[in-house]
């Protein structure tokens, strides 16, 4: 059999009540549940059932959270920034001095909406519970858990849960929640002896999301008479997923900061003089999850921005400026130089074929062990921002698999383009606004540009590929973009004001 289930729109919501009467006797349909959570339709085949939903008449109690708008998140967070009271992460010599002294100082804030997942395979999960043993199908990256959260659904004991495990189907840290799992465990228990697949559609999918948290951040610098950086100081504000995970697939309070929310502003190789991080989680009823770079898709996009301000502050180039904060740190400065010269940065990029001037953006960031250096090449074409080519450099340690590192970067860049020219979750009256992929688009074939990846030769020990070819994109682009427009874009996704 197969459900199709709809759950309250609205943030934490219940099943108020529901008539299922004009669907109850249709063909094809064998039970309507109200399980209090959410509403399943069981039927013969997907189709009817997720048909049959649409005609289900829920009442939703919508709890506390009806009145939630993407503007009060905002205030929330602003507020948070506010405080006395900051988790610091890096606290170098004396920013507040050095800022005090400087000959100029500069300052900006970024923004970083909240981002689903959006995994090309919908959430679904097949359970058979039949003579108290359960048999399990499910895309997961956590399988130990999986059988745990079956077994507590059904009330059996975990050695009677059988888990066959599919290819994944996209996973990007949405497959480590167990929503759709416990659902389906719920559905089989009320079907009991036959196997049920319960599949979500794309909008329960895109509504009911774990996000990557929205995430704001600050940033005061300071040059010295000659140009020179003497103060770095940043603040950021958003939600931190780990208590909220510890909690939900765990059943445990988060301990101390949660160092996700500020990785990759404050764990760089950049030698700044003087620099203080922090970083402030603002709790919120947002359900927040890892999404893939976690912290460093945002912070990167950050840092890396305002980095290439100060550079264009101090009159150098970016690519010099950033050479020059890495004196000390070889490995990071050969993966950079890899980069523009690969791409040919000292030389302008060419007109391009359709007649469109083109111009370059470089960034550089470390994650999961890894360090990667991107520069894109871009132009704008009827105000819309084209990525033509991105030139990718990587030192992993040792290359294990090279094909399948240049296949992650790849696909790194284009999951982190997807983010940074269109991904946006907003939120209005506690409901989340985007429901599918004419209002939540990915990056499309046409738009793909040539990604150029080249490997650092190490003998360090091999470190991760998955995850860090996401971060250093949008910097990248964003940067590319100031130097052909003169437009600095501080907010995510980038748009050219119209």
């Amino acid at each position: 059999l197969h459900a199709a289930v709809a759950a309250c729109p609205v943030f934490n919501g219940r099943v108020k009540s529901m008539d299922a009467s004009k669907v109850q006797n249709r063909r094809g349909i064998v039970q309507v549940l109200n399980l209090g959570e959410f509403v399943a339709v069981v039927a013969d085949n997907w189709w009817r059932a997720k048909e049959a939903l649409r005609e289900v008449a829920i009442d939703w109690d919508t709890g506390e959270h009806g009145t939630l708008t993407s503007a009060a998140i905002m205030a929330n967070f602003q507020a948070g920034m506010a405080q006395a009271e900051l988790a610091v992460a890096r606290n170098d010599g004396n920013t507040v001095q050095a800022l005090a002294g400087a000959s100029k100082v500069y300052e900006a804030e970024y923004f970083t909406p909240y981002l689903a997942h959006a995994t090309m395979e919908p959430m679904g999960c097949t359970v058979w519970f039949k003579d108290g043993e359960a048999q399990v199908w499910a895309s997961t990256q956590v399988p130990d858990l999986a059988c745990k959260v079956v077994a507590k659904q059904l009330g059996i004991d975990v050695t009677k849960v059988q888990l066959n495990i599919p290819m994944l189907g996209s996973g990007f840290g949405r497959r480590l929640e167990m929503d759709i799992i416990a659902q389906a465990a719920v559905v089989a228990k009320a079907m009991q002896g036959t196997p049920v697949q319960t599949l979500w559609s794309r909008s329960e999918d895109m509504q009911h999301d774990f996000y990557r948290p929205a995430c704001i951040s600050r940033f005061s610098a300071g040059l010295d008479a000659q140009n020179q950086l003497v103060a770095w100081q940043n603040t950021s504000a958003s939600q931190a997923i780990v208590p909220q995970v510890m909690a939900r697939s765990f059943g445990l309070p988060g301990a101390g900061p949660d160092k996700t929310t500020a990785e990759g502003a404050s764990d760089q190789a950049y030698e700044w003089p003087n620099a203080r991080i922090a970083h402030v989680a603002v709790d919120l009823p947002i359900p927040v999850g890892f999404w893939r770079s976690v912290g460093h898709s945002h912070q990167a996009f950050f840092k890396e921005s305002f980095v290439d301000e100060m550079a264009f502050a101090a009159g150098q180039n970016p690519l010099d400026f950033r050479l020059g904060l890495l004196k000390n740190h070889p490995r990071h400065a050969k993966v950079l130089q890899t980069a523009a010269d690969k791409s040919g940065w000292r030389q302008a990029p060419a007109v391009g074929p359709d007649g469109a001037q083109r111009a370059f953006g470089i960034a550089l960031h470390e994650s999961f062990g890894s360090i990667v250096a991107q520069v894109a090449e871009v132009s704008v074409q009827n105000k819309q921002i084209v990525v033509q080519r991105v030139v990718c450099a990587i030192d992993c340690g040792t290359a294990v698999n090279p094909m399948l590192i240049a296949q992650q970067m790849e696909s790194s860049v284009v999951f982190g383009l997807s983010a940074a020219l269109f991904g946006e979750i907003t939120i209005d009256k506690g409901r989340v606004q985007q429901s599918n992929f004419n209002n939540y688009p990915v990056l499309r074939m046409p738009q793909a540009p040539v990604v150029d990846t080249h490997i650092i030769e190490s003998e360090a020990h091999p470190e991760g590929v998955g995850e860090p070819g996401t971060p250093p994109v949008a910097p990248a682009v964003a940067n590319a973009v100031f130097a052909l427009t003169g437009q600095r874009l501080r907010q995510l996704p980038l748009r050219l004001p119209t």
